[in-house]
């Protein structure tokens, strides 16, 4: 239990940053006028003082209500003048009590208080709280080193349990606010606890201490070690005169490394490699490899990119001056560039040129870089087998090197490079990998902004390129690979865009190139036709731009013998330059024949009409192929022939007919391999007309092919092969209904010398080829 007691017109001292306990001793330095005048009347009376705390140490004239409500009576036990005017007074604290009353006098504070004494009584509960409050005190103290070992001593000799708790607690490092906490409790079991938990709150927080200042200590350490050595080998490489040593070197690597701006993971790598270039002797093997692998990721463009021109009439104005026709591909990028305008972020599309050699796909992709203002990287996939050519070697290999990806984005410099993938339909595989497979990640824009190389192993962003791939056959690249890019077809030029390419590119540059000037040579249109269609057969213009060189070489032979001062290159006398013709196109017949029909094919030079001519002969009912033809041109003759025997009344011929004769089927020059889904109605045409002798109309072409019930399906490359109609004098065309819409794509000055027969079933096609539109 704890006792009250009252006592009346005590003097009042504050304390500012002090807590007192009974029977404990505490130094006040005393200099404001009313704790001075305080401490003369209880000299004068019984040296009897209440002393309290005040609440913020800064007030020099405190109130009541700055006073915390517990503080301690205490006897002045010693009094000491100071220089500077102020006293130090010895006091021992006596007990708690709590101010009632605060009465101002005119020197000083009075206060009415209430005495609080402890209970000295020891119960088990009190002695087992003293026990454990002593162990963890003694914990503390052994930990800590703000306290005297002989302070556990002092502490073990008291018998009192609320005497205890106050000597512990006037030693710990506890806020204000707890030191009050234990002051204001009267309960000493309480206080015991209290204490205890402070204790253990106490010790975990000095654990926490030690283990940080043991980290600092270390790290510090560690840093002054680091420094020391390097300023010793700096000393050394001054002494040898080796300045330029490899700390120099690893400084200059770690600013490129900042200046680099790479991505937070890609920076975190190479900083860890440089550490462990460091360290490493500069002999060491692994030096070379990891300085190369550092070289490798410093020199990639991570952030750097080109501003896109957003002129869209300039990049126009560009694809047309560096390139004739190719409009679909011309719209596509114009396209791109319309959207990127609008929008600032886009991710760069997968386009793939397809079409024949020669026609222009890789120039179109260089013109596509300088219309959009960015850099443009070239890399040849023709012949390659390796997937490391793709993704890297790893660099655990000797003579590593990343992928041509990587190389190619370092030789760009930018993150937004048109990046052209040639020949990419060429590329094969073997024990090495499957490169095509490789590729799969470069050209799928949902994974290449996290492209992962073997050599540089962190990942890296490529949705800014714009990748272009060439081709020359769709069907050799794997499915998954085609499905990743958007595949504009280029079939070749017409005869009149060859003309112009002639005229406005091909003939100034060859001139050039052999030394000659526009005065003294010139290519007149009609020479130029006579070039393009009997000494070229493509669908591109290389053979066109040999033709012209080898012109120009033989020109400049005349010049430089004084044959002749001004050469001009007409139809009369290309003859004499380049030799007799060297290609014959397929001509209209002279006359309506019987057996024979027109096709129109498609070739990888172009188009081309082809003659099917049927003959039939005394036989046993043998269908006879000739003439190099491929499955499919062969399962054409005999679907053909199955739909003929279909309609044995309206030929008016017995089912005899066909066991008793032989039918030849022969398509022309025999050493052409010929082959495509385009040659069943001209079958069917040239079968009838044999069997029934019924000669077929001259100026008409035809393709389609058929089915067994007669059907026409649809073809591709109407547009070339409208072209070699139209070269070949023929003036109507019959084509399948289904290929309306490409009607459109056919030059329009040939487009009016055509007639265009849209048939949907074989019938119409033999109403509108037999001669006299005969059933």
């Amino acid at each position: 239990m704890t006792t009250k007691l009252r006592t009346y017109r005590i003097p009042l001292l504050p304390l500012r940053g002090l807590v007192i306990y009974p029977k404990t001793l505490l130094h006040i330095d005393v200099g404001r006028e009313k704790s001075t005048a305080a401490v003369e009347q209880a000299l004068n009376d019984d040296s009897i003082l209440y002393v309290v705390t005040q609440k913020e140490i800064a007030k020099e004239s405190p109130d009541s209500d700055d006073f915390y409500r517990m503080g301690a009576l205490v006897k002045i036990k010693q009094l000491i003048k100071l220089p500077n005017g102020a006293s130090r007074v010895l006091v021992e604290g006596i007990c708690r009590a709590q101010a009632i009353d605060y009465i101002e006098e005119e020197k000083m504070t009075v206060v009415d208080v209430e005495v609080f004494e402890d209970d000295s009584t020891l119960t088990v509960e009190l002695e087992a709280l003293m026990r454990t409050l002593l162990d963890a005190f003694k914990r503390y103290v052994k930990a800590s080193s703000k306290i005297s070992p002989e302070v556990i001593e002092t502490s073990e000799e008291i018998e009192e349990p609320g005497l205890l708790a106050d000597t512990i607690a006037s030693h710990l490092p506890l806020k204000m606010v707890a030191k009050q906490e234990i002051l204001r409790t009267i309960d000493v079991q309480k206080r015991l606890e209290i204490l205890v938990q402070r204790i253990f709150n106490e010790q975990e927080i000095l654990n926490v201490e030690k283990k940080i200042h043991t980290k600092v200590k270390r790290s510090v350490e560690k840093s002054q070690k680091d420094f020391y050595l390097r300023e010793q080998m700096k000393a050394i490489q001054d002494e040898l005169g080796e300045t330029e040593g490899k700390i120099s070197e690893v400084d200059e690597l770690k600013k490129k490394i900042i200046e680099a701006k790479m991505p937070e993971h890609a920076e975190k790598a190479a900083l860890k490699e440089l550490k462990r270039y460091e360290r490493l002797p500069a002999q060491a093997a692994e030096s070379g490899i990891i300085r190369n692998y550092l070289d490798w990721l410093i020199d990639l463009p991570w952030s750097k990119k080109t501003k896109d021109r957003k002129d869209i009439k300039k990049a126009k104005d560009i694809l047309d001056h560096d390139h004739d026709g190719l409009e679909k591909v011309k719209d596509r990028i114009l396209e791109y560039l319309a959207v990127t305008q609008l929008k600032d972020s886009l991710r760069g599309p997968i386009l793939c040129l397809a079409g024949p050699p020669g026609v222009g796909k890789t120039s179109l992709a260089k013109s596509i870089a300088t219309s959009l203002n960015r850099e443009f990287v070239r890399i040849s996939l023709g012949g390659v087998r390796d997937e490391s050519e793709i993704r890297g070697h790893r660099r655990t290999y000797i003579g590593a090197m990343p992928g041509r990806i990587i190389q190619g984005m370092k030789k760009a410099g930018t993150i937004n490079p048109v990046f052209l993938l040639d020949e990419i339909d060429k590329m094969s595989n073997d024990f090495r990998g499957d490169p095509s497979s490789a590729m799969l990640e470069v050209l799928d824009p949902e994974q290449n902004n996290t492209f992962s190389d073997h050599y540089i192993e962190e990942t890296y962003d490529l949705s800014n390129v714009l990748f272009i791939a060439t081709a020359n056959d769709l069907s050799s690249i794997p499915g998954p690979l085609y499905d990743r890019m958007e595949v504009i077809q280029i079939g070749g030029y017409t005869e009149q865009e060859k003309i112009q390419i002639a005229k406005n590119h091909l003939a100034p540059k060859q001139i050039e190139e052999n030394g000659l000037k526009k005065s003294q040579i010139q290519f007149r249109e009609d020479g130029l036709t006579e070039i393009v269609r009997y000494y070229t057969r493509e669908a591109g213009v290389r053979g066109l731009e040999r033709t012209l060189a080898s012109v120009c070489r033989k020109a400049a032979k005349q010049i430089v013998m004084e044959e002749k001062k001004r050469v001009v290159i007409t139809a009369k006398n290309v003859a004499d330059y380049l030799g007799k013709r060297k290609v014959s196109h397929g001509q209209m017949e002279e006359e309506n024949p019987i057996g024979v029909a027109t096709g129109l094919a498609y070739t990888t030079v172009g188009g081309d009409t082809l003659q099917i001519e049927v003959s039939i002969t005394p036989g046993k009912g043998k269908l006879i192929l000739t003439g190099k033809l491929g499955d499919v041109m062969k399962e054409s003759a005999q679907t053909a022939l199955s739909f003929v025997r279909s309609k044995l009344d309206l030929l008016k011929v017995e089912q005899s007919y066909f066991d008793e004769h032989d039918i030849h089927v022969h398509v022309p020059e025999g050493a052409v391999p010929k082959d495509g889904p385009s040659a069943g109605v001209t079958m069917v045409t040239a079968l009838v007309s044999a069997i029934t002798e019924t000669p077929v109309r001259k100026e008409v072409g035809m393709t389609g092919e058929v089915t067994l019930r007669g059907r026409v399906l649809p073809i591709g490359g109407l547009k070339e092969k409208s072209l070699s109609a139209h070269r070949a004098g023929l003036t109507t065309i019959i084509v399948p209904k289904k290929n309306e819409a490409d009607i459109e794509d056919i030059p329009e000055s040939v487009r009016k010398e055509l007639t265009f027969k849209l048939v949907s079933s074989a019938d119409e096609v033999l109403k509108i080829a037999l001669d006299g539109g005969k059933e």
